[in-house]
């Protein structure tokens, strides 16, 4: 399987219409996802197509790369592995911890 990157969607496409978008061309689509924000659920405007075959994905970003969509020139690329992210476990310790107040000494008062 192969991970493609798909960027600058419009806010209105959903994880279905990604995948048609592949599908119609011919793909073999396994998942289709748009990445959505987690406050407002909001499309962040990029997702996630995975082929099941390795060998499309120089077609498909030959084909898809600058594809109109909605008035948008679709970006697409063969995604990266995720990088580990840091500061994602927070602390009491910490100033990034949701309590700590703004320019505080990072220290949670009760």
């Amino acid at each position: 399987m192969a991970k493609l990157y798909i960027g600058n969607l419009s806010g209105q496409l959903t994880d279905g219409g990604l995948e048609e978008l592949f599908t119609a061309r011919g793909y073999q689509v396994t998942s289709a996802r748009v990445i959505c924000d987690r406050e407002g659920g909001r499309s962040r405007g990029f997702g996630f197509v995975e082929l099941g075959s390795s060998g499309d994905v120089a077609r498909a970003i030959g084909e898809m790369n600058g594809l109109d969509v909605e008035g948008r020139a679709l970006q697409v690329n063969e995604a990266r592995p995720q990088e580990p992210r840091s500061g994602a476990c927070r602390t009491q310790g910490s100033r990034a911890y949701s309590g700590a107040r703004a320019g505080g000494n990072g220290r949670r008062s009760y």
